[in-house]
């Protein structure tokens, strides 16, 4: 549905609350601004299909700009909160967005912005003003606060994260339907984790990511209210947790092994008895991490496997995952496939391209016609890969090994870096960890490690070989590191999106056929 329906019976029931200020932004609220907003938009000449783009942390207002797109048949663009100007503006202007949100809290990068993105005219600043933007409040004061007279259902055109290349934005095609004539009861997330108007949704990852996004505004269509962290911390994501008798949440792998490596006081400070699904994605997780967050929180956990693309997905739950260890599941959407470079179909247990096969195409790279073509499979046109490399077992169960591009060969062997991840994660010294392939004169490549310590710990040349030694223990010979580096801090996103490219390139230099 949309914040009208909710807010005719239940004006003041929470769509949002800031966890950090406990400011709530109600179900009345949202309403009455998001259709503000949309009058605002359709008054500056944009109609169904135009985009519009949001530049912004963790802030209330983020629903507010979401809601008035998605109400008014416009497609929004949600830009990472950590990009430089520089960076945001090619994003904007490669949307064709002609209108972009900000807050004040951007105000550095978007101080910048706006004489880089000349063709999206009108520039909106709220929690503040700086110059060359207009005042996000004053300007919605100038509009009613009842919907537009059409209000077309919009969508989200967002960004992959670019870590291995430019970002790049995935269109699909927007439904043909007024938001007026949703049934109420049409299915979607609540129909697969139980979300209503009783949920209560902690997300404690960034909102402009497609899960944080796609999974807050769901909450929203069913009358939930959504419990945002402003940065993600592991103490104070478990008192948010009690605090709020949060009901649903959703995690990355790295924020389980943080709350993890709490001390068991720590990790038994608060009541967690109101907590009855916890999904988890975007990341493959540690078959141990996941084993020992299904032993503490109980068989919560729901995980699925899917992209921004929309192209298919997977799921499992925790009783089934502990039946097989280390899947991502059985396929919810599309039919899963696994094959060779050649686009060949590969036996249960082989490793492979992983392609899900839909009616038709699902979406395609805005302005990458070329990128869209690498998408799909040498042979058909209807099935399409998001990059990742697996292996399914006889009863269908996927199992990631990979991203393509990550995979390192050693004199002619395929070495897969997240198995080694895997391990050395789970030894006590280790916060955070990246393994990739370095030149070898021999080889063509060799296994390096470079890892974050845990603040006590010295990176010297003994951590170096206590870790080396730990992977022989843990690992096949072929696999363990040659070397390892250490450092302050892994350049990863809070979504759990690692830069490995970053790392990458201080090795191979400007051998641009090893860097994609």
């Amino acid at each position: 549905m949309y914040p009208g329906y909710y807010a005719a019976d239940a004006p003041k029931h929470p769509a949002a609350i800031n966890a950090a200020t406990n400011e709530v932004l109600t179900y009345g609220q949202l309403d009455a601004r998001s259709n503000q907003l949309a009058h605002l938009f359709h008054e500056k000449g944009l109609r169904r299909n135009d985009h519009i783009a949001l530049f912004m942390e963790n802030n209330l207002r983020f629903f507010e700009v979401a809601w008035a797109a998605l109400r008014s048949g416009l497609y929004i663009t949600t830009i990472n909160r950590y990009l430089t100007a520089e960076e945001a503006a090619y994003i904007v202007s490669d949307s064709g967005a002609k209108a972009l949100v900000s807050s004040h809290a951007m105000s550095a990068a978007a101080s910048e912005l706006g004489s880089l993105i000349p063709d999206c005219p009108n520039l909106l600043m709220t929690d503040g003003l700086i110059d060359g933007w207009d005042s996000y409040e004053e300007r919605l004061d100038d509009f009613p606060e009842a919907p537009l007279a059409e209000q077309w259902q919009g969508g989200s055109m967002l960004y992959s994260s670019g870590t291995t290349g430019r970002p790049k934005g995935i269109l699909r095609a927007l439904p043909e339907i007024k938001v007026t004539d949703i049934e109420p009861t049409a299915p979607g997330i609540g129909s697969v984790y139980g979300f209503d108007r009783e949920t209560v949704y902690l997300s404690p990852a960034p909102l402009y990511h497609a899960a944080p996004f796609g999974f807050t505004t769901g909450v929203q269509r069913l009358g939930g209210t959504v419990v945002v962290m402003p940065r993600f911390d592991p103490l104070d994501a478990l008192r948010c947790i009690e605090e709020f008798e949060v009901s649903h949440s959703q995690w990355v792998p790295t924020m389980f092994v943080r709350m993890l490596k709490l001390t068991d006081e720590e990790r038994s400070r608060h009541r967690l008895t109101s907590h009855t699904v916890a999904v988890h994605a975007a990341a493959p997780c540690p078959v141990d991490v996941k084993r020992r967050m299904i032993e503490w929180w109980g068989p919560i956990l729901e995980e699925y496997y899917a992209g921004t693309e929309g192209n298919g997905s997977t799921a499992i739950g925790s009783e089934e995952w502990l039946e097989h260890p280390g899947s991502v599941g059985r396929s919810r959407s599309g039919v899963l496939h696994v094959c060779n470079e050649d686009g060949d179909e590969l036996p249960p247990g082989e490793a492979g391209i992983i392609y899900f096969e839909q009616p038709a195409m699902t979406f395609s790279y805005h302005n990458a016609p070329e990128k869209t073509r690498e998408a799909q499979h040498p042979q058909h046109s209807n099935w399409s890969a998001l990059g990742d490399v697996g292996y399914l077992d006889e009863e269908g169960y996927l199992y990631l090994t990979d991203r393509k591009s990550f995979m390192i060969i050693s004199g002619g062997v395929n070495i897969y870096p997240q198995e080694i991840e895997n391990a050395l994660i789970m030894h006590p010294s280790v916060v955070d960890v990246a393994v990739f392939g370095v030149p070898n004169e021999d080889f063509g490549e060799e296994v390096k490690a470079v890892i974050q310590l845990a603040e006590d710990v010295e990176g010297d040349e003994s951590t170096a070989e206590d870790l080396i030694e730990y992977s022989r223990k843990h690992l096949a010979n072929y696999m363990v590191p040659r070397s390892i580096d250490f450092i302050e801090e892994m350049p990863r996103l809070p979504t759990g999106k690692l830069y490995k490219r970053l790392l990458r390139d201080a090795y191979w230099g400007k051998r641009d056929s090893r860097i994609v």
